[in-house]
């Protein structure tokens, strides 16, 4: 028998060669959200007219108007409607009597059918309308018990009889069908137009139905006017994505920690933390939070135990209680914190048929215990909480009082949000609040990660939104033609990286890329432990849209390699405009012993190495990538480059020593002929650096400089790699200018990357002790005085600093940046550079450092003084220090510093 909704799609559709449907009778939209529910008959306008699904062990077909199963030309799939259904061959067919004249249908056919009121007792099909609400109990165990039924109405005149607010609970069919995730509702289908799908269509994302919903949601807010969850443990965000989900609680950028749910006949209410439920704050809306649970039930409300002090919190005999672990059938409401030892069909199959849940879960906990896993398919709450088109997001809510929804407006709905973001680009009227759309692109990526199992609900939103992009086109941008932040081309480039993430196929993103020859052999990159914590580079470069293959040993599978594609990895998604996309980078676990890859803006490759990598020589072969401009000093002859800046067509190299990896734009490359000299000053330098910090040269491993045309801070920030505007390109790779000139920037932030909490004043020193490394290389390495290398260092405006500083009376909160650096030049000049190096070097194994900025001001005082062998307590104090009297009273036996430069600035010093 066919199971998956692709091979019950094809039984259903089997010779089905045209939609033959009456045109006198206007059918209803049907609205799918169960996760076994799939479309069958899609029309023009994406509405479902006809879709399939199952409970417990049966299944259903809903067909949108009970005329229809009375027309012969719908004969041949009504057929095999039939024989979907059927449990066995010899299965009964049963057609009640409002359906007679389908039996006529059945029965030319060759399928014998018995009209009769309700089906028997053996199992078998039963055909109906969807307007006899006597059946509801008997047509739902039918069915969960392996019955099929094939059930046909039009809610809409319904609708207007009984109000428009009522159809999803109460029309008669939906009391059935509902529980399979599939419902008639008042919205008329267009039937003007259909085609026969090769394939199970793609669902529409947003059908109106928000009447009852508002309902739920005054129900459920009464009497209150905000949350105030200020005092509360913080709560993780919910993705609300079920089309009868809808926010209760939500943090002033649409991110909720309270919602609610209506699947099949029972109730859903979901807290990001067990705290919004036993909260004294939150007792009003937790009374009608179970009131609205229990609806017409009478049962008794079940308390897991984590919860069971919701017991002695509301009115005595509000309820009737009872402390369990277990969903039992005497419950009519289950209130509990996780679902750990129930089994996820049990749970669906209690809220289906009536129960109600009340729960209280966060996911930051899980989220920090398993970096990189999926929250919303692996976290175990999410398991069943998606079903009823909920979930819990790893990421937590800010604390704070937020005003309540308002009942009149249904705020934020990703699949409203969705759907009208849909329109605006096609043209049509509705416009998406701006506001939406960070939201919008975050739920996006959760609600992809559902998407790997044919699941048409979530199918549906990935299928849509990869239509966007390629109706659009993929965004391009430059620094001649930008894109804003907000704007509808930045959000579309969002939604193609999460797409591309969630395993969307590069080609089906990106138009036909112009391949690029590569390398005429694969190439070999050998990792060893030398290489642990870094960036291996390969020289290859994958063009954008190219597909390159990565073998490595099976035996090294477990080994952690990732390979890397592009090294401009900072992410710029907060910038105003965009010259370049907000994410360049892209990382695949070398998991398997091979692996394809891509990526959607290409870039140069890279295998990553643990820091705990262990293995002996590991090779990975990369083949389908091309060669890039790369030289590594010692290794790269003069007519190698010569060759690979000339034939190469990668847009980016690298210069490479042991110790400095420079990755440059290949425009700047093709001018340097010999960069033998540059990398020989380059690592001259950075052995400076290490001997200025007391580390180990060759460095563990080598730095990294990155040039970017837009990055996340400024024109330089530090970092692995450190990165750089791309304008400063020449002034990286000049060896003349950089010795005439110097190369401050790329100093101060290798500086950075030297800098240790343990002897780091935040934020005092923060940019202040980086640049004793560039003072240190200038001076000692390019030999250019201090005075020379930057404008701020001039004597006259050092003297003034100093002054300023004690003229306010020293405070701390002044010693910041050139005048903290100040300090540290003083003692420099006073006993050279070599009092550093050894304090430095000490620090690196000190035990046991203290973490408050007093203390480790303290004990820097000490140190230095007992390496200089003076007393540099009046020193520090001069400068406003908190030097502590026990540890003045600790130097007060060495001698004292003469020549402190203090002196000149404060009297009391002289006395």
């Amino acid at each position: 028998m066919a199971t998956t909704p692709d091979a019950a799609f094809e039984a259903l559709m089997n010779g089905v060669t045209s939609w033959d449907l009456p045109k006198e009778f206007i059918p209803c939209e049907l609205l799918l959200t169960g996760e076994a529910a799939f479309p069958v008959m899609v029309n023009d306008k994406g509405q479902v007219l006809i879709a399939a699904s199952s409970y417990g062990q049966g299944r259903l077909v809903v067909i949108s108007h009970e005329r229809y199963l009375l027309h012969a030309g719908l004969a041949p799939f009504l057929l095999n409607a039939v024989r979907w259904l059927c449990p066995s061959p010899e299965a009964p067919i049963v057609v009640h009597s409002t359906l007679a004249s389908l039996g006529n249908i059945l029965s030319n056919s060759g399928l014998e059918a018995l009209v009769q009121p309700q089906p028997g007792e053996t199992l078998g099909v039963y055909c109906t309308d969807a307007n006899n609400d006597t059946l509801t109990e008997k047509l739902v165990r039918f069915v969960k018990r392996g019955g099929g039924l094939l059930i046909g109405g039009q809610a809409c005149y319904w609708a207007s009889q009984h109000g428009h607010d009522k159809v999803l609970s109460s029309f008669p069919g939906n009391q059935v069908t509902s529980v399979a995730g599939v419902y008639f509702t008042d919205v008329y289908g267009n039937r003007d137009s259909f085609e026969v799908s090769k394939e199970v269509p793609n669902l529409t994302l947003y059908v109106k139905c928000e009447d009852e919903i508002k309902y739920d949601q005054q129900q459920l807010l009464e009497g209150m006017s905000e949350m105030d969850i200020e005092r509360e443990a913080l709560p993780s965000q919910l993705l609300v994505h079920g089309q009868r989900a809808f926010p209760l609680g939500v943090d002033n950028s649409f991110n909720c920690f309270l919602a609610a749910a209506r699947y099949g006949h029972g109730r859903v209410v979901l807290g990001g933390h067990e705290s919004l439920m036993l909260s004294e704050a939150m007792l009003p809306f937790v009374l009608n939070a179970l009131h609205w649970l229990m609806g017409s039930q009478t049962g008794r409300i079940g308390l897991a135990s984590e919860m069971k002090a919701l017991k002695s919190m509301l009115p005595n005999g509000s309820f009737q209680w009872s402390e369990t672990e277990h969903l039992t059938s005497d419950l009519s409401v289950f209130c509990c914190c996780s679902f750990t030892n129930i089994d996820p069909k049990k749970v669906e199959e209690f809220v289906a048929e009536g129960g109600g849940l009340l729960i209280g879960a966060e996911a930051s906990l899980w989220g920090q215990r398993n970096p990189g896993s999926d929250c919303m398919t692996q976290y175990p709450n999410n398991i069943i909480l998606k079903c009823f088109g909920l979930g819990i997001i790893s990421k937590a809510v800010k604390n704070g009082s937020f005003p309540v929804p308002n009942p009149q407006v249904i705020d934020y709905h990703i699949r409203k949000a969705l759907a009208q973001f849909e329109s605006m680009i096609y043209g049509q009227k509705n416009i998406l609040q701006e506001r939406w759309l960070k939201k919008l692109v975050k739920d996006c990526s959760y609600m992809f990660q559902m998407t790997h199992q044919r699941v048409s609900i979530y199918d549906s939103v990935k299928e849509h939104a990869l239509k966007l992009i390629q109706n659009e086109g993929f965004p391009s941008m430059s620094e001649e033609h930008p894109i804003l932040n907000g704007s509808s081309q930045a959000f579309l480039l969002s939604l193609a990286y999460e797409l591309f993430k969630s395993g969307v196929d590069v080609s089906q993103l990106l138009p036909p890329p112009s391949l690029l020859p590569p390398t005429e052999s694969p190439m070999v990159i050998k990792i060893s432990t030398d290489n642990r914590n870094s960036w291996v580079s390969t020289g290859l470069y994958l063009p954008e849209g190219q597909v390159a293959q990565i073998t490595l040993p099976s035996d090294a599978t477990n080994a952690k390699l990732k390979v890397l594609i592009g090294c401009h990895t900072d992410n710029i998604s907060e910038a105003k405009t965009y010259y370049r996309p907000p994410v360049m980078t892209y990382i695949y676990h070398l998991n398997s012993s091979q692996k394809t890859i891509s990526w959607l803006y290409g870039g140069l490759l890279y295998i990553i190495v643990p820091h705990k990598y262990n293995r002996d020589d590991v090779s990975v072969t990369i083949s389908g990538a091309v060669s890039a401009p790369y030289f590594r000093i010692g290794k790269t002859t003069q007519e190698e480059w010569k060759n690979l800046t000339k034939y190469s067509e990668a847009p980016w190299g690298e210069l490479a020593t042991d110790n400095i990896i420079l990755t440059i734009p290949k425009e700047y490359l093709k001018i340097l002929r010999d960069p033998y000299p540059l990398l020989q000053l380059w690592d001259e330098m950075v052995q400076a650096v290490a001997k200025l910090a007391g580390v180990p040269f060759p460095l563990q491993r080598p730095e990294r400089v990155v040039l970017d045309k837009q990055i996340s801070l400024g024109y330089l920030h530090s970092g692995y790699p450190i990165m750089g505007n791309i304008s400063i390109a020449e002034g990286i790779i000049d060896e003349i200018l950089i010795r005439s000139h110097g190369i401050w920037g790329v100093m101060h932030e290798l500086g950075h990357n030297q800098q240790k909490g343990r002897w780091h004043f935040r934020p005092h020193t923060t940019e202040a002790l980086c640049n004793l490394w560039s003072i240190y290389v200038h001076e000692t390495v390019l030999n250019i005085h201090r005075d020379q290398v930057h404008p701020s260092l001039k004597p006259e405006l050092r003297k003034q600093r100093i002054k300023n500083h004690l003229d306010k009376g020293a405070p701390l909160s002044n010693w910041v940046v050139w005048t903290a650096l100040e300090t540290y030049l003083q003692l420099q000049e006073g006993f050279g550079w070599e009092p550093f190096i050894q304090t430095f070097a000490d620090y690196q194994v000190l035990p046991d450092l203290p973490r408050d900025n007093e203390s480790k001001m303290n004990l820097w005082v000490k140190k230095f003084s007992e390496v200089v062998q003076k007393n540099l307590a009046p020193f520090f104090e001069a400068w406003g220090w908190p030097v502590q009297n026990d540890v003045a009273e600790s130097l007060a036996h060495l001698p004292e510093w003469q020549e402190n430069p203090m002196k000149m600035y404060t009297p009391e010093v002289t006395e």
